[in-house]
Protein backbone atom coordinates (compact mmCIF):
# COMPACT_ATOMS: atom_id res chain seq x y z
CA UNK A 1 0.00 0.00 0.00
CA UNK A 2 1.50 3.04 -1.22
CA UNK A 3 2.19 6.26 2.11
CA UNK A 4 2.12 10.08 1.30
CA UNK A 5 5.10 10.74 3.11
CA UNK A 6 8.75 9.56 2.27
CA UNK A 7 10.97 8.56 5.44
CA UNK A 8 14.60 8.10 6.19
CA UNK A 9 16.11 5.69 9.38
CA UNK A 10 19.69 6.01 10.55
CA UNK A 11 20.64 3.51 12.36
CA UNK A 12 24.26 3.83 13.89
CA UNK A 13 26.74 1.13 12.99
CA UNK A 14 30.19 -0.71 14.42
CA UNK A 15 32.01 -3.37 13.26
CA UNK A 16 32.11 -6.43 15.75
CA UNK A 17 35.80 -7.04 16.20
CA UNK A 18 36.40 -3.23 15.44
CA UNK A 19 34.52 -0.93 17.73
CA UNK A 20 36.72 2.21 16.54
CA UNK A 21 34.99 1.19 13.02
CA UNK A 22 31.72 2.40 12.98
CA UNK A 23 29.10 4.67 10.80
CA UNK A 24 25.27 5.27 10.20
CA UNK A 25 23.28 2.91 7.44
CA UNK A 26 20.40 4.87 6.00
CA UNK A 27 17.46 3.68 5.08
CA UNK A 28 15.06 5.20 3.51
CA UNK A 29 11.08 4.31 2.16
CA UNK A 30 7.39 4.92 2.57
CA UNK A 31 5.56 4.76 5.90
CA UNK A 32 2.58 5.83 7.71
CA UNK A 33 4.18 7.21 10.68
CA UNK A 34 7.74 7.18 11.99
CA UNK A 35 7.11 3.75 13.85
CA UNK A 36 5.89 2.65 11.00
CA UNK A 37 8.92 3.73 9.36
CA UNK A 38 10.89 1.49 11.94
CA UNK A 39 9.32 -0.86 11.85
CA UNK A 40 9.52 -1.46 7.91
CA UNK A 41 13.84 -0.70 8.11
CA UNK A 42 13.92 -2.75 10.58
CA UNK A 43 11.82 -5.89 8.79
CA UNK A 44 13.65 -4.95 5.18
CA UNK A 45 16.80 -5.31 7.11
CA UNK A 46 16.14 -8.65 8.69
CA UNK A 47 15.38 -9.46 5.55
CA UNK A 48 18.34 -8.77 3.68
CA UNK A 49 20.26 -10.01 6.24
CA UNK A 50 18.60 -13.98 5.96
CA UNK A 51 19.04 -13.54 1.97
CA UNK A 52 22.98 -13.20 2.99
CA UNK A 53 23.37 -15.48 5.19
CA UNK A 54 21.68 -18.01 2.77
CA UNK A 55 23.88 -17.04 0.06
CA UNK A 56 21.00 -15.28 -2.23
CA UNK A 57 21.07 -12.05 -3.46
CA UNK A 58 18.78 -9.11 -1.66
CA UNK A 59 15.95 -7.86 -3.56
CA UNK A 60 15.54 -4.77 -5.04
CA UNK A 61 12.41 -2.41 -4.38
CA UNK A 62 10.13 -0.78 -6.21
CA UNK A 63 10.10 2.98 -6.09
CA UNK A 64 9.30 3.90 -2.69
CA UNK A 65 9.45 1.35 -1.11
CA UNK A 66 12.12 -0.18 1.60
CA UNK A 67 15.40 -2.49 0.68
CA UNK A 68 18.46 -2.50 2.65
CA UNK A 69 21.13 -2.22 0.23
CA UNK A 70 25.12 -2.06 1.03
CA UNK A 71 24.96 -5.10 3.85
CA UNK A 72 28.36 -6.03 5.23
CA UNK A 73 29.13 -8.94 7.52
CA UNK A 74 30.51 -8.29 10.59
CA UNK A 75 28.82 -4.69 10.86
CA UNK A 76 26.28 -4.89 13.67
CA UNK A 77 22.97 -1.86 13.63
CA UNK A 78 22.09 -0.61 17.02
CA UNK A 79 18.19 -0.06 16.29
CA UNK A 80 17.73 1.20 20.04
CA UNK A 81 19.66 4.52 18.86
CA UNK A 82 17.89 4.44 15.35
CA UNK A 83 16.75 7.97 14.46
CA UNK A 84 13.97 9.00 12.12
CA UNK A 85 12.85 11.76 10.18
CA UNK A 86 11.03 12.61 6.95
CA UNK A 87 12.69 12.70 4.17
CA UNK A 88 12.73 14.76 0.92
CA UNK A 89 13.88 18.25 -0.70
Amino acid sequence: MPYQDLFQVDVPTHHDRNPALHGVHVFTGEAASSLHALQLARQVYDQAFAALEAGRQIPDAEPGAWAARGLRPGWELDWSAAKVCLWGP
